[in-house]
């Protein structure tokens, strides 16, 4: 539903779906006008909440294929190795760990929508019931919720809080090892 909003908001602009977070949040991004008219369109179709947020670029959508095409310059530069655990790549959600991969996946997702949900999901589906949110605020740790409850997520946005996380880690991998 939100990419037809934003179909309809277009009107020969950018206009699309720019992180799918949850089932309950849909980032969009695109030109300032158009953006605004899906947001307008979006309560008045009964959406919960539409609001423009404040952001100093229209990230995630093809407006950034430039800042996509100078990365990925920069990017064929530097050396990649193959990864040692697998890594959900959040343009996607397909598990990679091949070093061409990662720097596609990096590539790609400058201009491409952020598949969170679907990541999480996939991680899920892997077996991880443990998520580590590292950074000031708990967004991630909310949209988690909103996607799956039965995981846990702790959030590291300092030593104290790190010390935490460490100790419900161990709590959580002890219980694991006892069930398993």
């Amino acid at each position: 539903r939100v990419a037809e909003l934003c179909a309809q908001a277009a009107q020969g602009e950018v206009c699309s779906p720019a992180n799918l977070n949850s089932p309950e949040q849909t980032v969009i991004s695109g030109h300032a006008a158009a953006v605004k008219r899906a947001v307008e369109l979006a309560a008045a179709s009964g959406a919960k909440r539409a609001v423009v947020l404040p952001v100093s670029a229209p990230f995630h959508c093809e407006l950034m294929l430039p800042a996509q095409q100078r990365l990925e310059a920069d990017l064929k530069a530097a050396p990649f190795a193959p990864l040692r655990c697998p890594l959900v790549n959040n343009v996607d959600a397909n598990v990679i760990t091949a070093a061409d991969e990662v720097r596609a996946g990096l590539v790609r997702q400058v201009s491409g929508a952020v598949r969170w949900q679907q990541s999480v999901r996939e991680m899920i589906e892997m077996g991880v019931s443990m998520f580590v949110e590292v950074g000031p605020g708990r967004v991630l740790s909310g949209l988690l919720r909103q996607i799956e409850r039965s995981v846990h997520c702790v959030n590291v946005e300092d030593e104290k809080s790190l010390r935490s996380a460490l100790d419900k880690i161990r709590v959580a991998s002890k219980e694991a090892a006892a069930e398993a």
